[in-house]
C-alpha cells in the first residue's frame, strides 16, 4: 500500500507543538473531527461527515482495521505517528485530495484495494449486488463469466471473483495506467487464476468472447456536473467520469453492443448515476429495472439479453 510519508521535518513549529499536546488515538480523532469541520471539505470518497473521515484517517495511518477494539482509543501513540496524522490531516485540507488517494487505499464491498490518481475511488453502490452474489437473476447457480467493463482499479469484477470463487472475470478498461492498477490488486487479492486484465476500448478488444454477466460503472457525468464538482474530484482522471453533454456517450454504446457479447440468458448491469434522468429521457420505451439499495446509491440499471433484443432498434 502506497502511503503518504509525513516525517517530522516536513511540520510546522504550530504541528510540533500539536505532536506534543496531542497524545492517545482519541486526542487526534477529535482533533482532526474539528479541523475537518472547520475546513469544509467534501465527502464522498467512503466517508460522509467530518468524523467518519477523521476516524478513516488515524486508523489508516495507523494501520489498524475498522473494526478495532475500542479499548486502542486510549492508547499513546508514537511521535512518528502523531507526526503522520498530523501531515495527513493538513495535506487533507489543503490540497482536497480525496482520502484514500492519500492512503493508498480504499475498501470496497469489503476488501482492500490498491488505488491511485490512475483510477476512480471505489464507491458504486453495486458492492452490494456484489455480496448477494447476484442472487436476484442468478439464484439457483452464479454467472460462469462475468465482465467488468471500464474496470479502473478493477474492484467490481474482484469483488464479484472473491465473492463467487467458481466464476471467472475479464476486467477491461481503454486505460493502460487503470489496467496497471487493477493488475495489482488481482496480484494482492491472489486471483490471477480466474481474473485476467484486458486492454479493451468497451468491446473492441474482446471479440468472440460472451459473459452470463456484464456489470460497468462507465464514465457518465455530464458536462453541467463535471464542471461543478468539488474540488476533491479534481483529483480522479476525467476519462473515468465525463461523458459528453448529457453523461451517455459511453452508455449508449454499450446498450448497443452488449448483446453481442451476452448469453442468452445474460444481464447487464450499469451505473448511470444522476444521468439516469437523461437515460430515461433517451429511451422512454424501453423497461429499464432501477435497482434500490439499503446503503444508498442510485442509477443503477438491469436489462436482460430478452430485453436487450427486443429494443436492439432504440439502441442502434
Amino acid at each position: 500500500m502506497a502511503n503518504s510519508i509525513v516525517s517530522r521535518s516536513t511540520l510546522t513549529l504550530d504541528d510540533e507543538a500539536l505532536c506534543r499536546d496531542l497524545v492517545t488515538l482519541r486526542d487526534f480523532l477529535r482533533w482532526a473531527a474539528s479541523e475537518f469541520h472547520l475546513a469544509g471539505l467534501f465527502h464522498g470518497h467512503g466517508t460522509d461527515s467530518p468524523w467518519d473521515e477523521a476516524v478513516a484517517l488515524t486508523l489508516g495511518a495507523l494501520h489498524l482495521p475498522w473494526n478495532v477494539d475500542p479499548g486502542v482509543l486510549e492508547a499513546r501513540l508514537l511521535p512518528m505517528e502523531r507526526a503522520r496524522i498530523v501531515g495527513l490531516v493538513r495535506e487533507r485540507i489543503s490540497s482536497r485530495r480525496p482520502l484514500p488517494y492519500l492512503l493508498g487505499e480504499a475498501f470496497y464491498a469489503g476488501f482492500p484495494f490498491d488505488v491511485d490518481e490512475r483510477v476512480l475511488i471505489p464507491r458504486s453502490p453495486i458492492a452490494e449486488l456484489i455480496e448477494s452474489g447476484f442472487a436476484a437473476w442468478f439464484p439457483e447457480e452464479p454467472p460462469a463469466r462475468v465482465l467488468d467493463l471500464c474496470t479502473g482499479s478493477g474492484c467490481i469484477g474482484i469483488a464479484t471473483a472473491l465473492y463467487l470463487p467458481t466464476c471467472e472475470v475479464d476486467l477491461s478498461d481503454v486505460s493502460v495506467d487503470a489496467l496497471a492498477v487493477a493488475k495489482q490488486n488481482i496480484q494482492r487479492h491472489d486471483v490471477g487464476a480466474r481474473v485476467r486484465a484486458v486492454l479493451s476500448d468497451l468491446f473492441e478488444g474482446l471479440a468472440g468472447q460472451r459473459y452470463d454477466l456484464i456489470v460497468s460503472n462507465p464514465p457518465y457525468v455530464d458536462a453541467r456536473d463535471l464542471a461543478t464538482m468539488p474540488a476533491e474530484y479534481r483529483h480522479e482522471p476525467e476519462l473515468a467520469l465525463g461523458a459528453g453533454a448529457d453523461g451517455l456517450d459511453i452508455v449508449r454504446r454499450i446498450l448497443r453492443e452488449a448483446r453481442n457479447h451476452l448469453s442468452d440468458d445474460g444481464v447487464l448491469i450499469v451505473e448511470v448515476g444522476n444521468s439516469d434522468r437523461h437515460l430515461e429521457a433517451a429511451f422512454p420505451e424501453v423497461p429499464f429495472l432501477w435497482l434500490d439499495f439499503e446503503r444508498g446509491g442510485q442509477g443503477v440499471f438491469a436489462l436482460t439479453a430478452a430485453e436487450l433484443d427486443a429494443h436492439a432498434a432504440s439502441f442502434a
